[in-house]
């Protein structure tokens, strides 16, 4: 009896430290023209559609009864809004609460612009804004409809970890003109894998890249290589959910990229993302390594400082010759003035780890991070066992490194305008994510 006892409670245990995962999958395809977000300038309202686009989400429930949910999309990105509207809902509906809820996106440039975010680079007819606004309300619903669907698909699963590699990216500072070739070149060519079986099937994929999603421009909806990528390996794994979680790819492009062909980039972006794929699946032939419970979740915050912006007198005396997005961009900053006194002289910044068993670190930066970061913390708290993404919570604006906004250029400086920022973040900028990313590793151990 007391061997059968042993046997019970042996059983029990092995039963009770298994993980339970779900996965599902959200079509966000609208089903009219709409204003396609990514680029500035003249709004380019969709005529086609490439091939669908999605939300995804998996949840992973451990052995302490916490359920996490990272949801991955086909979106260019989420304003603060968005993200108040999603966890709120995620929180009364399914009892996530903030810290275990990630929300990545892919910072696609070909799908439909959605509430506010990057509303500086729009100027739209009351029918378009009608168009985003009924796809916003749509995407709101699916949101809560993936997390939902993903947390009743909970059953016992096992969750493993590794990484490949891919040569897509190209560092595109370094790209752009004989005045950039003296920047650095880095890149990050990891390609991170977590896969998820219930006993032999295969039911999810999650992988991850450091790139833009800028081989396509064109006007259909798409999910440009990495959606070419998540379709090439459903139909590689029938069945499963692959999900995309875009890296620190904030200053990397595909490179090469086609302009004003747009079967010959389709053709191209479909090769990028085959690349990525073939990727994938060399990780998931070989071995990998399971993953233990339980995820520990942290969420914090810091403040990066702006440098000073333009003076109201400065910017009233500019403001009659500008057009387009950089009038758009001075209305901005007037309007801070007056209603303000002031326009705001920094930035919060939302960082969240997870911590999944004893070696395992999964780090979410907020907005365009670039890839000085994710070489950083990978080299700091290990280049194979931990995973650095950017584009998570609010799309805030670009945040370069110390060396990105010393060397200037887009990504350091002239790209805080159309974010609606007075101007590039203070020298402190990297001191101040690092020494936050440092508190919330210490606190997940």
């Amino acid at each position: 009896m007391r061997l059968i006892l042993v046997i019970l409670f042996g059983l029990c245990a092995i039963s009770s430290a298994a993980w339970q995962a779900g996965a599902a999958k959200a079509d966000i395809t609208p089903t009219e023209s709409v204003p396609l977000a990514g680029y500035g300038g003249k709004t380019r309202m969709s005529q086609r559609v490439e091939h669908p686009i999605w939300l995804k989400a998996l949840a992973l429930k451990d052995d302490s009864g916490a359920t996490s949910v990272l949801v991955t999309a086909d979106l260019v990105g989420l304003s603060h809004k968005m993200i108040a509207v999603i966890v709120k809902a995620a929180l009364e509906k399914h009892h996530i609460s903030r810290e275990r809820l990630i929300l990545n996106t892919s910072h696609n440039h070909s799908c439909p612009v959605t509430e506010d975010v990057l509303w500086l680079y729009y100027e739209f007819t009351p029918e378009e804004a009608a168009a985003k606004n009924r796809y916003t309300a749509m995407v709101y619903t699916k949101y809560d409809e993936v997390i939902g669907k993903a947390i009743a698909n909970l059953a016992p699963a096992v969750v493993a970890f590794e990484q490949g590699l891919a040569g897509v990216a190209v560092n595109r500072r370094r790209s752009r003109g004989a005045e950039s070739r003296a920047l650095g070149g880095q890149v990050d060519q990891d390609v991170p894998v977590i896969t998820v079986k219930s006993g032999n099937d295969l039911k999810a994929i999650v992988f991850g890249y450091s790139c833009h999603t800028t081989a396509l421009g064109g006007f259909s909806i798409n999910g440009d290589y990495v959606g070419f990528a998540q379709l090439e390996l459903e139909k590689s794994f029938p069945g499963v959910v692959a999900m995309f979680v875009q890296n620190c790819g904030g200053d990397a492009n595909p490179l090469p990229r086609i302009r004003g062909k747009d079967v010959e980039a389709t053709e191209l972006a479909g090769m990028y993302g085959k690349i990525l794929a073939e990727a994938v699946r060399q990780v998931i032939a070989g071995t990998m390594k399971p993953l233990s419970g339980p995820i520990r979740a942290a969420m914090g915050e810091t403040e990066l400082e702006l440098q000073p912006g333009i003076s109201l007198d400065e910017l009233k005396q500019r403001l009659p010759n500008l057009t387009g997005m950089p009038k758009r961009e001075f209305e901005h900053f007037i309007r801070q003035y007056e209603a303000l006194g002031s326009t705001p002289d920094r930035v919060k910044y939302p960082i969240q780890v997870w911590r999944i068993g004893v070696d395992f670190t999964f780090i979410a930066l907020t907005g365009e991070t670039v890839v000085d970061y994710s070489l950083k913390f990978k080299a700091a708290y290990g280049w194979n066992n931990t995973w650095v993404c950017g584009y998570n919570n609010d799309l805030l604006s670009y945040v370069p490194s110390l060396r990105v906004l010393k060397e200037g250029g887009y990504e350091g400086v002239t790209g805080m305008f159309e974010y609606g920022h007075r101007a590039p973040y203070t020298e402190t900028v990297e001191e101040r994510i690092t020494m936050k990313v440092e508190e919330l590793v210490e606190r997940v151990k």
